[in-house]
Protein backbone atom coordinates (compact mmCIF):
# COMPACT_ATOMS: atom_id res chain seq x y z
CA UNK A 1 0.00 0.00 0.00
CA UNK A 2 2.50 2.58 0.90
CA UNK A 3 4.91 1.56 -2.36
CA UNK A 4 8.33 3.37 -0.87
CA UNK A 5 9.88 0.47 -2.09
CA UNK A 6 13.43 1.81 -3.56
CA UNK A 7 12.82 5.03 -2.73
CA UNK A 8 15.56 7.36 -1.08
CA UNK A 9 14.27 8.96 1.94
CA UNK A 10 16.83 11.48 4.10
CA UNK A 11 15.96 12.04 7.51
CA UNK A 12 17.48 14.98 9.68
CA UNK A 13 17.97 14.13 13.47
CA UNK A 14 17.78 10.65 12.23
CA UNK A 15 20.03 9.10 14.74
CA UNK A 16 17.70 8.72 17.74
CA UNK A 17 14.09 9.07 19.02
CA UNK A 18 11.36 10.23 16.33
CA UNK A 19 14.30 9.97 13.56
CA UNK A 20 15.53 6.73 14.49
CA UNK A 21 12.28 4.92 14.37
CA UNK A 22 11.33 7.06 11.33
CA UNK A 23 14.47 5.61 9.41
CA UNK A 24 13.26 1.68 10.62
CA UNK A 25 9.79 2.24 9.32
CA UNK A 26 11.33 3.28 5.71
CA UNK A 27 13.44 0.75 6.11
CA UNK A 28 11.24 -1.98 6.53
CA UNK A 29 8.76 -0.54 3.80
CA UNK A 30 11.85 -1.28 1.58
CA UNK A 31 13.40 2.43 1.39
CA UNK A 32 16.69 3.22 0.95
CA UNK A 33 17.43 5.49 3.80
CA UNK A 34 20.15 8.26 4.69
CA UNK A 35 20.56 9.15 8.20
CA UNK A 36 21.23 12.85 8.38
CA UNK A 37 22.71 13.90 11.22
CA UNK A 38 25.33 16.33 13.16
CA UNK A 39 26.11 13.51 15.44
CA UNK A 40 28.16 11.13 12.52
CA UNK A 41 28.68 8.32 14.79
CA UNK A 42 25.53 7.43 16.22
CA UNK A 43 24.30 7.72 12.97
CA UNK A 44 26.40 5.07 11.62
CA UNK A 45 25.12 3.06 14.52
CA UNK A 46 22.10 3.10 13.25
CA UNK A 47 22.71 2.65 9.35
CA UNK A 48 24.60 -0.58 10.63
CA UNK A 49 21.23 -1.89 12.14
CA UNK A 50 19.15 -1.23 9.44
CA UNK A 51 21.35 -2.98 7.36
CA UNK A 52 20.25 -3.16 3.41
CA UNK A 53 21.07 0.13 1.08
CA UNK A 54 21.34 2.62 4.32
CA UNK A 55 23.56 4.86 4.82
CA UNK A 56 24.73 8.11 7.10
CA UNK A 57 26.12 11.68 6.54
CA UNK A 58 26.97 14.34 8.95
CA UNK A 59 24.76 17.35 8.64
CA UNK A 60 24.41 21.15 10.43
CA UNK A 61 20.73 22.21 9.48
CA UNK A 62 21.81 25.68 10.73
CA UNK A 63 24.48 25.67 7.40
CA UNK A 64 23.02 26.01 4.35
CA UNK A 65 26.07 25.35 2.63
CA UNK A 66 25.90 21.86 4.53
CA UNK A 67 22.37 21.29 3.81
CA UNK A 68 23.10 22.07 0.00
CA UNK A 69 26.21 19.66 0.16
CA UNK A 70 23.78 16.73 1.70
CA UNK A 71 21.84 17.24 -0.95
CA UNK A 72 24.06 16.76 -4.10
CA UNK A 73 26.00 13.57 -2.55
CA UNK A 74 22.87 11.51 -1.78
CA UNK A 75 21.59 12.69 -4.89
CA UNK A 76 24.74 11.55 -6.84
CA UNK A 77 25.26 8.53 -4.58
CA UNK A 78 21.68 7.14 -4.95
CA UNK A 79 20.39 8.43 -8.22
CA UNK A 80 17.89 11.12 -6.25
CA UNK A 81 16.10 11.71 -3.44
CA UNK A 82 11.99 11.06 -3.24
CA UNK A 83 11.60 11.31 0.61
CA UNK A 84 12.96 14.46 2.73
CA UNK A 85 12.03 14.21 6.64
CA UNK A 86 12.81 17.41 8.02
CA UNK A 87 13.10 16.27 11.71
CA UNK A 88 15.73 18.03 13.14
CA UNK A 89 15.15 19.93 16.01
CA UNK A 90 16.43 20.66 20.05
CA UNK A 91 14.18 22.52 23.00
CA UNK A 92 15.06 23.95 26.37
CA UNK A 93 12.70 24.47 29.05
CA UNK A 94 12.81 28.48 30.43
CA UNK A 95 10.25 30.49 30.98
CA UNK A 96 9.92 33.52 28.61
CA UNK A 97 11.27 36.16 30.73
CA UNK A 98 14.38 34.04 31.52
CA UNK A 99 14.78 33.17 28.40
CA UNK A 100 18.29 34.46 26.91
CA UNK A 101 18.98 35.48 23.87
CA UNK A 102 21.24 32.80 23.15
CA UNK A 103 18.62 30.51 23.80
CA UNK A 104 15.82 32.12 21.68
CA UNK A 105 18.43 32.30 18.63
CA UNK A 106 20.05 28.71 18.57
CA UNK A 107 16.37 27.15 18.84
CA UNK A 108 14.99 29.09 15.49
CA UNK A 109 17.91 28.52 13.99
CA UNK A 110 17.70 24.65 14.36
CA UNK A 111 13.88 24.19 14.95
CA UNK A 112 12.98 26.53 12.21
CA UNK A 113 15.34 27.77 9.99
CA UNK A 114 17.27 24.15 9.61
CA UNK A 115 13.94 23.14 8.41
CA UNK A 116 13.27 25.68 5.84
CA UNK A 117 16.83 25.48 4.22
CA UNK A 118 16.07 21.24 4.27
CA UNK A 119 12.70 22.10 2.60
CA UNK A 120 14.04 24.48 -0.03
CA UNK A 121 17.47 22.58 -0.91
CA UNK A 122 15.55 19.08 -1.39
CA UNK A 123 12.59 21.45 -3.42
CA UNK A 124 15.05 22.61 -5.31
CA UNK A 125 16.59 19.02 -6.56
CA UNK A 126 12.46 17.44 -6.43
CA UNK A 127 11.38 20.63 -8.70
CA UNK A 128 13.83 19.98 -11.59
CA UNK A 129 12.66 15.83 -10.98
CA UNK A 130 8.91 16.61 -11.14
CA UNK A 131 8.32 14.96 -8.04
CA UNK A 132 8.99 14.26 -4.25
CA UNK A 133 8.22 14.48 -0.77
CA UNK A 134 8.85 16.45 2.13
CA UNK A 135 7.44 15.91 5.28
CA UNK A 136 8.16 18.49 8.28
CA UNK A 137 8.01 17.19 12.18
CA UNK A 138 6.51 19.59 13.75
CA UNK A 139 4.27 19.17 17.19
CA UNK A 140 1.52 19.59 18.93
CA UNK A 141 2.75 22.88 20.54
CA UNK A 142 2.61 24.04 17.44
CA UNK A 143 -1.27 24.46 18.49
CA UNK A 144 -1.26 24.82 21.91
CA UNK A 145 0.77 26.01 24.60
CA UNK A 146 3.18 23.36 26.65
CA UNK A 147 3.03 22.99 30.15
CA UNK A 148 3.70 22.11 32.62
CA UNK A 149 7.45 22.84 30.69
CA UNK A 150 8.15 26.15 29.11
CA UNK A 151 9.62 26.03 25.42
CA UNK A 152 8.17 29.31 24.18
CA UNK A 153 11.11 29.20 21.29
CA UNK A 154 10.33 25.59 20.15
CA UNK A 155 6.49 26.04 20.62
CA UNK A 156 7.27 29.40 18.04
CA UNK A 157 9.60 27.47 15.88
CA UNK A 158 7.01 24.29 15.51
CA UNK A 159 4.45 26.86 14.76
CA UNK A 160 6.28 27.94 11.78
CA UNK A 161 6.87 24.32 10.67
CA UNK A 162 3.62 23.75 10.36
CA UNK A 163 2.30 27.11 8.36
CA UNK A 164 5.56 26.33 6.41
CA UNK A 165 4.22 23.32 5.31
CA UNK A 166 1.27 24.93 4.01
CA UNK A 167 3.15 28.06 2.57
CA UNK A 168 5.64 25.69 0.48
CA UNK A 169 2.81 23.43 -0.94
CA UNK A 170 0.81 26.29 -2.46
CA UNK A 171 4.70 27.48 -4.17
CA UNK A 172 5.58 23.54 -4.86
CA UNK A 173 2.48 21.71 -6.41
CA UNK A 174 2.92 22.94 -9.88
CA UNK A 175 6.12 21.31 -9.88
CA UNK A 176 5.34 17.94 -8.57
CA UNK A 177 6.47 18.06 -5.37
CA UNK A 178 4.23 17.78 -2.20
CA UNK A 179 4.85 19.08 1.21
CA UNK A 180 3.27 18.06 4.71
CA UNK A 181 3.45 18.31 8.71
CA UNK A 182 2.98 15.79 11.08
CA UNK A 183 2.59 17.17 14.93
CA UNK A 184 3.60 14.42 17.23
CA UNK A 185 1.99 14.41 20.40
CA UNK A 186 3.38 13.08 24.00
CA UNK A 187 6.21 10.41 22.48
CA UNK A 188 7.84 7.78 24.21
CA UNK A 189 11.35 8.57 23.38
CA UNK A 190 14.47 8.32 25.84
CA UNK A 191 14.14 12.33 26.69
CA UNK A 192 10.92 12.48 27.30
CA UNK A 193 10.99 9.02 29.69
CA UNK A 194 14.47 10.51 31.17
CA UNK A 195 11.86 14.06 32.02
CA UNK A 196 8.81 11.95 33.46
CA UNK A 197 11.16 9.28 35.36
CA UNK A 198 12.97 12.55 37.31
CA UNK A 199 9.42 13.95 37.81
CA UNK A 200 6.84 11.43 37.77
CA UNK A 201 4.35 14.17 38.67
CA UNK A 202 4.95 15.89 35.02
CA UNK A 203 4.66 12.63 33.55
CA UNK A 204 1.41 12.36 35.27
CA UNK A 205 0.30 15.74 34.22
CA UNK A 206 0.84 14.76 30.67
CA UNK A 207 -1.10 12.08 30.62
CA UNK A 208 -3.81 14.03 32.03
CA UNK A 209 -3.88 15.87 28.89
CA UNK A 210 -3.98 12.83 26.59
CA UNK A 211 -7.83 11.28 26.25
CA UNK A 212 -5.92 7.92 24.54
CA UNK A 213 -4.49 8.24 27.91
CA UNK A 214 -0.84 6.83 27.13
CA UNK A 215 2.13 7.97 25.31
CA UNK A 216 2.63 7.56 21.41
CA UNK A 217 5.22 5.31 20.45
CA UNK A 218 8.07 6.65 17.71
CA UNK A 219 7.62 3.94 15.04
CA UNK A 220 3.55 5.45 15.19
CA UNK A 221 4.88 8.69 14.06
CA UNK A 222 6.84 6.96 11.55
CA UNK A 223 4.12 5.43 9.83
CA UNK A 224 2.35 8.40 9.42
CA UNK A 225 5.48 9.81 7.59
CA UNK A 226 5.84 6.67 5.54
CA UNK A 227 2.18 7.23 4.26
CA UNK A 228 3.16 11.06 3.72
CA UNK A 229 5.82 9.89 2.02
CA UNK A 230 4.61 7.17 -0.03
CA UNK A 231 2.15 7.29 -3.60
CA UNK A 232 -0.94 6.35 -1.20
CA UNK A 233 -0.85 10.21 0.18
CA UNK A 234 -0.44 11.88 -3.77
CA UNK A 235 -3.64 14.02 -3.34
CA UNK A 236 -1.72 15.18 0.00
CA UNK A 237 -0.39 18.42 0.45
CA UNK A 238 -0.21 21.51 2.80
CA UNK A 239 -1.24 20.06 5.48
CA UNK A 240 -0.97 19.40 8.91
CA UNK A 241 -1.63 15.76 10.77
CA UNK A 242 -1.65 16.12 14.50
CA UNK A 243 -0.35 12.62 15.27
CA UNK A 244 -1.57 12.85 18.79
CA UNK A 245 -3.57 10.30 20.49
CA UNK A 246 -6.48 12.80 21.02
CA UNK A 247 -4.51 15.79 23.18
CA UNK A 248 -5.82 18.48 20.53
CA UNK A 249 -9.43 17.27 20.99
CA UNK A 250 -10.21 18.76 24.01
Amino acid sequence: MLDIGGKCAVITGGAQGIGAATARVLADEGARVVIADINYETAQSLVKSLGGDSAAVRIDVTDSSSVRSVVEQVADQFGGIDIWVNNAGIAEDSLALDLTDEVWQRTLSVDLTGTFYGAREAARHMCERGSGSIINVSSIAAFRASRPEHHVAYDVSKAGVAHMAKILAAEWAPRGVRINAVAPGYTNTELLRSVGSASPAIMEQWLSQVPQQRLIEPDEIGRVIAFLGSDASSSVTGQVILADAGFTSW
